[in-house]
């Protein structure tokens, strides 16, 4: 079986890398968002990500610390063009340090946006918390509001403490707050009392293909729920209009106004919609290295160079590198396709 390659020694070829300050790639992509995740452990056991079990546990000393984390942090904010900041795991609510890695990271970034995607559970208490903390905003993972799919997707019977934690984040202000919700055949039936619930409540929807990106390895491309299908599903109830990318032209969701609006619908069809072309995304995982893309199981340590007493300047440096080498995109339809080694739960969303 195929194993993550991580850097841990000399810093990958920039061989034709243009000198400039930003994360280029080999493709003229310029990557502004990070996705920084902070632990794999995770209080839901969703089949289309973790194992029953729960992944491998992390060894607490590997993974990075509040105050590394927000150095990197500030680090690409400052000197690196990153624009946005997104918490994720695993469940970033079962770290017991999320509000020093929130507040330490709003100091080293005072101006950029912090976001964090979660399940919710446990949001109802530490909600308020976390935006005092500097989180300006929430996305929380909802594939179902029937609560026995809910229980059968998830394998626990939550679903009464995620709404709550919505309620809670509402009441914050956390927002806007999008609710992500996984494509699956056994809940495609669940789309329009999820939509309506969502308009109900303010809430921006959107509607993510499956990808193999699973830990027990089950995804198959002929049993995925594509767009085109769910758009027939869901306009058996609402009228909808298709809108693009109105609001932001490099986001990975399309738009579709229901019922002549205002509200609106996304989908983000990974599969059969590859958006690999536009992807401004930077990803750095739980152990501290720097993920390219979620396809691509080279890793590039920077745990390593902070720990040895490496300037900003060499962790910029690395970083730069590791950016410059991500590939073109994600592959699924190439012929010997092989998921990551790595499943989305250990990489971060």
């Amino acid at each position: 079986m195929p194993s993550v390659r991580r850097d841990t020694g000399g810093a990958p070829s920039t061989s034709g890398r243009p000198d400039t300050d930003g994360l280029v790639d080999r493709f003229g992509r310029v990557a502004h968002d990070l996705r920084i995740s902070i632990t794999e452990k995770c209080s839901l056991r969703c089949t289309y990500c973790m194992p029953e079990e729960g992944l491998p546990a992390i060894p607490r000393e590997d993974l990075l610390t509040a105050a590394e984390i927000a150095r990197l942090v500030g680090i690409g904010a400052r000197d690196l063009g990153v624009r946005e900041v997104r918490f994720t795991g695993g469940e970033p609510l079962t770290r017991g340090d999320l509000l020093d890695i929130v507040r330490l990271s709003r100091q080293a970034a005072p101006g950029i946006p912090l976001s964090m995607t979660t399940n919710g559970i446990g949001l109802d208490t530490r909600a308020a918390a976390l935006r005092d903390a500097g989180l300006t905003r929430i996305n929380v993972s909802l594939d179902t509001i029937d609560r026995e799919h809910f229980a059968r997707l998830t394998r626990r019977d939550r679903l009464p403490r995620v709404l709550d934690g919505l309620a809670a984040a509402a009441a914050a202000g956390l927002g806007p707050i999008k609710v992500n919700a996984v494509l699956m055949r056994e809940t495609l039936a669940d789309a329009p009392d999820l939509l309506a619930f969502a308009l109900e409540h303010g809430l921006q929807l959107r509607f993510i293909e499956q990808m193999p990106l699973d830990a027990d390895a089950a995804w198959r491309r002929d049993n995925m729920v594509p767009a085109a299908e769910l758009l027939s599903v869901l306009e058996s109830r609402f009228e909808l209009t298709p809108v693009g990318r109105a609001d932001d032209p490099s986001s990975p969701a399309e738009q579709w106004q229901v019922d002549a609006g205002p509200a609106t619908v996304g989908i983000i069809a990974s599969v059969t919609r590859s958006f690999c072309a536009a992807c401004d995304r930077t990803r750095i995982t739980a152990e501290g290295t720097v993920r390219s893309c979620l396809f691509g199981d080279d890793e590039t340590d920077l745990r390593g160079l902070i720990r040895s007493g490496a300037t900003d300047g060499e962790l910029a440096d690395r970083w730069r590198a590791a950016m410059w080498n991500k590939q073109a995109g994600h592959g699924i339809d190439a012929a010997g396709f092989e998921p990551p080694v790595r499943s989305m739960g250990a990489i971060g969303g």
